[in-house]
């Protein structure tokens, strides 16, 4: 084990209730130099980083003294380790310094060691349910010794059941902070006797010397790759292998953030047994004329009757073009069949479908992936390698005479780079970051871009970060989409989106600062060349945000930049500028999204008057719904917008809910509803169901609904400008219905090109560098708003926009 002396570090954990701040330095063994633990519930991200520069202040130091950052990785409560974790990766990129993770059962097993306790240590932690992290520590004067593999959860009678079983029960020295719910279990148990309450929780010294003494560390400090520990997977994820009878408990080491989709029709979701005869078809196709043996209509309906199998189907607007499955056998997923269409290859598709079965058996429990591919196949065996599957053996006449088989296999989960994707992978540089010199002439265009401001989006399942400078230029912009992983459940899963935002941050921040360094002509930009961070603190999932606003806190905590907060559907308001530079207030705005559907007045910048909203679903919840039922998969909008351009929009008479309800509310649960009991009636009486149609009978009353309310505001407000926002802008019908209405009554119509429709940190970037202008920033005590109103952190200046063609755009 490598150590290097004098080493500054500056330890944090938020995993309980307990927020752990220390710093120290690396000699023999580790000398603490200030300290500032304090139970903190529910307010870890308000006071973490303030606490941070404060314990170092008190060590005499500064951010730019640290040479290292630890953070706890749990086990705990899993918004609380979020936080520290995305806080430590902000400040450890800001810093262009190592992050190391520590467990956080551990610190409290070395609590107890800095207290002088030796000998057998039992810690209980809290996992809420009634639940608790158990371990077993032997401590001695060398430090604390964990006597198991990895943490692990379970009910807290189990884990006193277990602990009264062992042979040195009455010699137990009990901690951790679980016995402040369950003491009375124990103390009943009469297990050894509990160490006193103030040792309970982990400490920040526990934290450094966890880490110090901890022999087998991984010494990478590559922030991206310091994540969570998780003893549980979502509930959506357990649901789902309780589904398919999976009992045991599956791993949870699950990590990566899917590629961003090329095509948005091309959709991925599980199959269902009223695929099969397409999937028949397809596989007869597939496999004509070579020596594997296709599989019947009635073996994929088997299959999909049995317990510990994973099938999923790529479908463009309901025609499937594609499959996959696996069988889970013991801890090995065995791939039993891949296909896709002749005219649909070469697109990434048998690389998705590989990778979302070889997701669901790492999940249900696999630790390694295996199949079986055709010697001559070079094609196939091209594929497999490029997702790590390499030779293990060979199967001679596998496939008839003369025709052997490959057997190829990998750990995983698996870990995959495909360099067409724009997505950005852990790891492809050493880190911290060499940037390579530069030039004066780069220099002097970096200087006279004018304020640089990084934006940051994570209000809901994109992980999206952007560089504006001081014209309003995007000169970055890049997007994560999680849309692959929520996909199984046809909605965002908001624990599943929470997650991957921690786990795709980083690599996002590299991505963003290369993409705007290769603007300027350099390798990448690093913090100092930034002026200000903005970021999205509300509305949104409070889980998705809290990761984001962690994330800008703590890169702000480390480089003394200012932090902008901005409102999100803001940033959608202000996203029409990039079609529009000119716009002013006064005008209407609709705003329809997942989450959102409303009305608003725009009467001066950062002066909003909401006319209305739903009162039940938003529109592009509805399209989700709607699409899940008709097993088109999610998102629903982009295939059924796809499906409705064939379709007749007058052909089933949907109901246009408060459609002449005399005000601006808007009600799609009805309209939902009456969609999926026709989808019942027509299905009840055998009838096959005409999908363009419906879809654009189902689009038709959307719209007609958006358009008709937002004439009437438009007439009321006396306004000559009429603009739309959100990721539902980017319906072709929704923008034509616009065009045509208001085009007749003379008012100018505003939608965002189709690139900025969706969540994106541009729009975030455009709100951002507003508000720095204006000096609208916040302090470090910002926390996440997820139902902030609209008007919160804005300001009445106007935005800076580009007049020039925004590059970003055409990519």
């Amino acid at each position: 084990m490598s150590k290097t002396n004098g080493r500054i570090l500056l330890a944090l954990d938020t995993s309980c209730d307990m927020l752990c701040c220390a710093a120290g330095r690396t000699g023999e063994g580790m000398e603490l130099l200030a300290s500032a633990d304090h139970l903190c519930r529910r307010h870890a991200n308000e006071e973490l980083v303030l606490t941070a520069r404060q314990v170092l202040a008190d060590a005499g130091l500064g951010m730019g003294d640290v040479d290292a950052v630890l953070v706890g990785r749990g086990p705990g409560s899993f918004t609380g380790v979020r936080i520290g974790i995305a806080t430590a990766k902000g400040l450890a990129c800001g810093l262009s310094r190592p992050l190391y993770g520590v467990s956080t059962l551990d610190a409290t097993a070395w609590t107890a060691w800095l207290a002088g306790v030796r000998g057998t240590v039992a810690v209980a932690a809290d996992a809420m349910r009634g639940e608790v992290y158990p371990g077993i520590y032997e401590l001695d004067e060398d430090g604390a010794r964990r006597t198991f593999a990895s943490e692990t959860v379970c009910k807290a009678d189990a884990c006193v059941a277990a602990w009264q079983e062992r042979d040195d029960a009455q010699d137990l020295q009990l901690t951790g902070n679980g016995l402040t719910k369950y003491r009375d279990r124990f103390e009943a148990a009469g297990l050894g006797r509990m160490l006193d309450e103030s040792l309970w929780f982990p400490t920040g010294e526990a934290l450094l010397w966890a880490w110090e003494r901890d022999a087998e560390r991984d010494e990478t400090g590559d922030p991206a790759l310091v994540l969570p520990v998780y003893t549980r997977l979502s509930d959506a994820e357990e649901n789902e292998r309780k589904r398919l009878g999976l009992t045991q408990p599956a791993s949870v080491e699950v990590t990566g953030v899917a590629d961003e989709l090329a095509n948005m029709h091309l959709q991925l979701r599980p199959m269902l047994v009223n695929d099969v005869e397409q999937v028949a078809a397809l596989e007869l196709e597939a496999f004509a004329g070579e020596a594997h043996t296709p599989w019947t209509r009635h073996m994929f309906e088997d299959e999909l009757a049995l317990p510990g199998r994973t099938w999923w189907v790529a479908h463009d607007m309901g025609t499937i073009v594609g499959f996959a499955g696996g069988l889970l056998a013991g801890d090995v997923l065995e791939v039993l069949d891949v296909a896709v269409a002749a005219d649909r290859r070469r697109e990434g598709i048998a690389r998705r479908l590989l990778q979302r079965i070889a997701y669901d058996g790492h999940v249900l429990g696999a630790q390694t992936i295996s199949l079986e591919v055709a010697e001559s196949n070079g094609e196939a065996r091209a594929l497999y390698e490029s997702v790590g599957l390499a030779q293990v053996g060979l199967r001679r006449d596998y496939y008839g005479p003369g025709s052997d088989a490959l057997v190829l296999s990998a750990s995983l989960p698996l870990v995959t780079h495909d360099a067409t994707a724009p997505e950005p992978q852990a790891s492809v540089r050493p880190w911290p970051i060499a940037c390579e010199p530069r030039s004066a002439q780069a220099t002097k265009a970096i200087e006279q871009s004018g304020p640089l401001i990084l934006a940051i989006e994570s209000s809901c399942d994109e992980t999206a970060m952007a560089v504006i400078d001081g014209q309003g230029q995007i000169v970055s912009n890049v997007v994560a989409t999680q849309i692959d992983f929520h996909a199984r459940f046809g909605g965002v899963v908001p624990e599943i989106a929470s997650r991957k935002h921690t786990e795709a941050i980083v690599g996002v921040f590299e991505e963003t600062l290369a993409q705007a360094g290769a603007h300027f002509g350099v390798d990448t930009l690093v913090p100092s060349d930034l002026s200000a961070v903005g970021v999205t603190a509300g509305p949104g999932l409070v889980g998705a945000l809290v990761v984001g606003v962690a994330f800008a806190k703590g890169l702000c905590g480390a480089t003394d930049l200012p932090l902008v907060p901005v409102h999100h559907l803001e940033g959608h308001l202000l996203a029409n500028l990039f079609a529009t530079p000119d716009l002013e207030p006064p005008f209407v705005a609709s705003l329809v999204s997942g989450g959102n559907t409303m009305l608003v007045h725009v009467r001066g910048w950062g002066d909003y008057e909401l006319l209305g909203a739903t009162i039940d679903d938003a529109v592009g919840e509805a399209f989700d719904k709607v699409a899940k039922a008709l097993g088109l998969g999610y998102p629903g909008g982009p295939v059924i917008s796809k499906l409705s351009a064939r379709g007749n929009p007058r052909a089933i008479p949907f109901p246009r809910a408060m459609m002449h309800s005399g005000d601006y509310r808007f009600s799609l649960s009805g309209l939902k509803t009456a969609v999926i009991t026709y989808i019942q009636g027509e299905n009840k009486a055998g009838r096959p169901i005409n999908l363009p149609d419906l879809a654009a009978s189902f689009e038709a009353a959307v719209v007609d609904v958006q358009v008709s309310k937002a004439a009437r505001a438009v007439d009321e407000c006396g306004v000559s400008d009429v603009c739309v926002g959100g990721g539902v802008a980017a319906n072709p019908k929704l923008r034509a219905a616009y065009e045509e209405r208001f085009g007749r009554m003379g008012v100018r119509v505003t939608v965002p090109p189709l690139a900025a429709c969706g969540d994106n940190g541009a729009m975030i970037a455009l709100a951002a560098l507003r508000s720095y202008k204006a000096g609208l920033v916040a302090d470090l005590s910002l926390d996440a708003a997820p139902s902030a109103k609209l008007g919160t952190w804005s300001c009445d200046a106007a935005p800076t926009v580009w007049p020039g063609e925004q590059e970003w755009l055409r990519r």
